[in-house]
């Protein structure tokens, strides 16, 4: 699975560089225009993903996930290899929708690995899984970038696609998937109704709000992601744009992956919850310098440092996760947790390019930054109500 989610990482974050440069070949448009397009385009695919994700989730719960990821990786590779040929601001957002559908494989496959790993090393583990998509993310841009300023754009939707095939081969041979139950827990019923699954979120209070800031989080995350490459133009100059605004995004992934697995392995230790407030906080305050740069390189560190706060967020997330949903309700509770986060997706990338287009790329940072620290405060809220304001009125009532 590693290596799956890396070619899978790798081969969608390859055009993530140049969506915006891509629009600007279909005509001549205004920059308005082009950002707000970009964040449209950007953001679809996530509208359908935010549908299909819990069925998914609940599908894979009852027939198994390896057979999600295959039909999965065919739907992805399928829409991007169509785009390429795409002539059109409307053709793109079409098969951007389209390949919604089939978005979800590495959350997918993280509920994959989740299942069939003990509670008690599930952060270390899932962080260990994420150095694959992240390394894939991390490559993706600088040769997604450097493919389409030699090759063009067309061309390297061909090999991205073909990238993503070899995902889908390589969980049909090399994966196997078995039942797992968890060992502490031997009454576990072997399935549960829909209504079940959300009583079970709704009355775990700190669980309803880790999912809950999954939207949070990546609206803040994908807020500047459309525009990014032209925030890098603007900056730095039009030279090798495809290149630098590729280095931009891989800089926040190399971050990401020096401390994905350690973030885990302090979650395992002190407790995640107590991780993912300090990393909703530190995100927002290195988020908010990005506002003021000058260089290119300026954004570049900035973006690494970025890298290192969020890091952490998604495994520790998913271990909480582990450990409070039973196993056989997993792939629900978190294809309703991929849900949100497809939410913020969709509203992320739009409410950047607006942002963006009518008060400047400066207000894009300033409430991405508000959002995090926002996010931070509300897992604090939720944690110390449910650690400590319930334990002293237990206290006091005995």
């Amino acid at each position: 699975m590693w290596f799956a989610n890396f070619f899978i990482a790798g081969s969608i974050t390859m055009v993530l560089p140049f969506i915006s440069l891509f629009i600007e070949e279909f005509g001549d448009f205004s920059d308005s225009y082009v950002q707000s397009w970009s964040g449209w385009i950007f953001g679809i695919t996530f509208v359908a993903a935010f549908i299909f994700s819990p069925i998914w989730g609940r599908i894979g719960d009852t027939y198994g996930r390896k057979k999600i990821l295959i039909l999965s990786s065919v739907g992805l590779g399928i829409s991007v290899l169509l785009m390429g040929s795409a002539n059109s601001v409307w053709e793109l957002f079409f098969l951007r929708l389209f390949m919604g559908v089939f978005t979800g494989f590495i959350p997918m496959s993280q509920a994959l690995i989740s299942t069939q790993t003990p509670k008690e090393v599930a952060g270390r583990v899932l962080g260990t899984l994420q150095t694959g998509s992240i390394t894939g993310s991390l490559m993706g841009p600088l040769l997604g970038g450097a493919l389409a300023d030699t090759f063009g754009f067309a061309s390297t939707f061909q090999w991205v696609s073909l990238s993503i095939f070899l995902s889908g081969f390589i969980v049909l041979f090399g994966v196997r998937e078995a039942l797992v139950k968890d060992s502490d827990d031997e009454d576990q019923q072997q399935s549960y109704t829909s209504k079940e699954v959300l009583t079970h979120i709704i009355k775990n209070p700190v669980l309803l709000v880790v999912m809950l800031i999954s939207a949070l989080v990546q609206i803040a995350h994908f807020s500047i992601q459309p525009i990014l490459s032209l925030y890098v133009e603007a900056i730095h100059g039009p030279a090798n744009i495809a290149f630098f605004s590729g280095m931009a995004f891989s800089a926040a992934g190399l971050g990401n992956l020096l401390m994905t697995k350690r973030w885990g392995r302090l979650g395992d230790r002190i407790g995640y919850v107590k991780v993912l407030i300090f990393l909703l906080f530190m995100a927002g305050i290195v988020y908010f310098p990005g506002a003021f740069v000058t260089t290119i390189w300026q954004l570049v560190i900035l973006r690494f440092l970025l890298g290192i706060s969020i890091g952490g967020i998604i495994p520790v997330r998913i271990a909480y996760i582990r450990q409070e949903a039973p196993i056989s309700m997993q792939g629900e509770v978190l294809g309703y947790n991929t849900s949100l986060r497809f939410l913020g997706n969709i509203i992320g990338p739009a409410l950047g390019g607006m942002l963006a287009g009518f008060f400047g790329f400066s207000a894009v940072f300033f409430v991405t930054s508000g959002l995090l620290i926002l996010s931070g405060c509300f897992m604090l809220a939720a944690w110390y109500k449910h650690e400590y304001a319930g334990k002293q009125t237990q206290t006091s009532s005995s």
